[in-house]
């Protein structure tokens, strides 16, 4: 038997290896029979070259072995390591306030909540597929300062899911890239993070305090606990999916939105669906829905 030493060094030498058709059809549908994530004939390099990096790694010799422990592997084994290989299958780079008129919908959607409900109400708010966090971090911030120019005494609380362990790890510490914190509004920059090194900013613990995280596949939405939501906020992770899956994905969704809640979904992702119980939100540039009150 090859030591894993022996594999390693056998790599350090070697480009990343040719992926033949049928391991390639026989990875496709692995991930996407447990991720629902598709990838095309396109993205085969992609796919070769994420998991040799990962093989590499874990040092072992070929994709035939790879797929063989993600298949046959112990439970909690293949568990850690789907959360890993997602991790690096999903393209992570994101922004604060990503797509400026969702975030306008949502500000007009806040002050209408503090207008329509009673004083001291919960606004329960879901990210679904939130990455790293700075969805859910603008989402916060941008509530947190309706709600005080509002000077209300509501209370809000967000859900932020994600099927990738790494990710949501890097979410919850809330430590960014200086360049990244640097394209937020210098008043809520000031307001909402501190600097804990020359390169880096962390979100405060005021803010961080209202969010949880949480692992989540959306292929499993209806064993999701999450329910009556005011807000859904997806954007940005339909992508991956095959269009009727996306839409299986978003009537799940439609479901958890409280009469009155709104989804907000990205631009583009979902076409030709609707929902008896949702109504279009009619804004330019925007994709969102309201469930009808009665």
């Amino acid at each position: 038997m090859m030591s894993s030493v022996a594999v390693k060094d056998r790599w350090s030498i070697k480009s990343t290896p040719a992926m033949e058709q049928e391991q390639f059809e026989l990875w496709q549908a692995l991930l996407e029979e447990r991720t629902g994530m598709t990838l095309n004939q396109e993205r085969k390099s992609f796919l070769e070259t994420s998991l040799s990096i990962r093989m590499r790694e874990l040092g072992l010799a070929d994709y035939e072995e790879y797929y063989g422990q993600l298949v046959a592997g112990t439970t909690e084994s293949k568990a850690m390591e789907w959360s890993v290989l997602v991790d690096r299958l999903t393209v992570q780079e994101t922004s604060f306030f990503r797509h400026q008129s969702s975030y306008a919908l949502v500000e007009t959607f806040v002050n209408n909540f503090i207008d329509e409900n009673p004083s001291g109400s919960s606004l329960d708010v879901w990210s679904v597929g939130c990455s790293t966090g700075e969805e859910p971090y603008s989402l916060a911030m941008m509530i947190s300062e309706q709600f005080a120019a509002r000077e209300t005494n509501d209370y809000f609380g967000i859900t932020a899911t994600d099927i990738s362990l790494p990710t949501l790890s890097k979410a919850r510490k809330g430590v960014y890239a200086a360049r990244k914190v640097e394209q937020v509004d210098p008043r809520l920059r000031e307001k909402y993070f501190e600097s804990v090194s020359e390169r880096e900013y962390q979100v405060a613990s005021s803010l961080r305090d209202r969010i949880c995280f949480a692992r989540l596949n959306v292929l499993e939405v209806n064993k999701a606990p999450m329910q009556n939501m005011d807000l859904i906020f997806c954007q940005n992770m339909l992508i991956y999916f095959r269009r009727w899956r996306k839409k299986q994905i978003v009537t799940r969704l439609a479901e958890r939105l409280a009469p009155g809640g709104m989804m907000v979904l990205g631009i583009g992702e979902v076409t030709d669906w609707s929902h008896p119980d949702l109504e279009r939100v009619q804004v330019p540039d925007t994709l969102a829905f309201r469930r009808r009150k009665n």
